[in-house]
């Protein structure tokens, strides 16, 4: 049942917009990575790569985490502009 879930492509964009539907609630680079995995695994099973669930699911991981891991690295310069206080305009 679970295999024949899998090898439809639209069940891994489906996955991918919630996963990306969540980032949008949620921010902070974690749930983007695990929606791109979700990309490219319907990607791979839209072309007929569909040899098990297992074989799908260890896909899904290994691109989300090089997907999350490059996410950290593009964005890891990028801060909330907060500004942060060091001076507390009580103290004298």
């Amino acid at each position: 049942m679970v295999d024949a879930l899998l090898s439809l492509w639209w069940i891994w964009v489906a996955i991918a917009l919630v996963l990306g539907i969540i980032e949008v609630l949620a921010p902070g680079f974690i749930f983007l990575g695990f929606a791109l995995g979700a990309l490219v695994t319907a990607a791979l099973v839209a072309f007929g790569y569909v040899p098990s669930a297992a074989v799908l699911f260890a896909v899904f991981g290994g691109v989300s985490l090089l997907a999350w891991v490059g996410l950290r690295f593009v964005f890891r310069g990028q801060t909330s502009g907060a500004r942060i206080v060091t001076r507390d305009i009580n103290d004298n």
